[in-house]
């Protein structure tokens, strides 16, 4: 299973906001501390408040921030909330033609692999992710004025 760059980058996204002590922080804050394209971040914080994982707020003093706690964000949702395709080889998808499939365990072996790797990923939390805080968001400080 390999997750896409927009799906790490909306883990990292939860995890920063998760970590800062204010509880919020704008797009580019965010980008540059986390070493993300502050465009692409964007489209990562549409898609995250359109799920209800985030609150945007406009204007000079906007920014993004958690809608629930951290313990009430499952990891595994975020996950599927924000692959586009979870078909791990094209046998998956409803448009492709193998011509082994009627008798090719493959597939259903496949599949059980990502039911487990959903599972995992479903029994961990945002707050699970978090056990560090401190560290996580000394080191977000560091890379700040590493950047600087």
């Amino acid at each position: 299973m390999h997750l896409t760059r927009f799906t790490d980058n909306a883990l990292r996204c939860l995890i920063y906001l998760g970590s800062t002590e204010a509880g919020s922080a704008t797009v580019s804050e965010i980008a540059s501390r986390m070493a993300m394209s502050e465009d692409h971040l964007t489209k990562v914080v549409q898609r995250l408040a359109q799920r209800g994982y985030l609150q945007t707020t406009r204007g000079r003093k906007g920014g993004v921030r958690l809608v629930r706690p951290p313990a009430e964000v499952n990891v595994g949702a975020v996950v599927r909330d924000c692959e586009s395709d979870m078909a791990i080889v094209p046998c998956f998808s409803d448009d492709a033609s193998c011509p082994i499939s009627p008798g090719c365990g493959l597939a259903s072996a496949l599949d059980d692999a990502l039911g487990a790797f959903l599972a995992v990923l479903d029994r961990r939390t945002l707050a699970d992710l978090l056990v560090n805080r401190h560290e996580l968001f000394a080191l977000t400080r560091a890379r700040q004025l590493s950047a600087t």
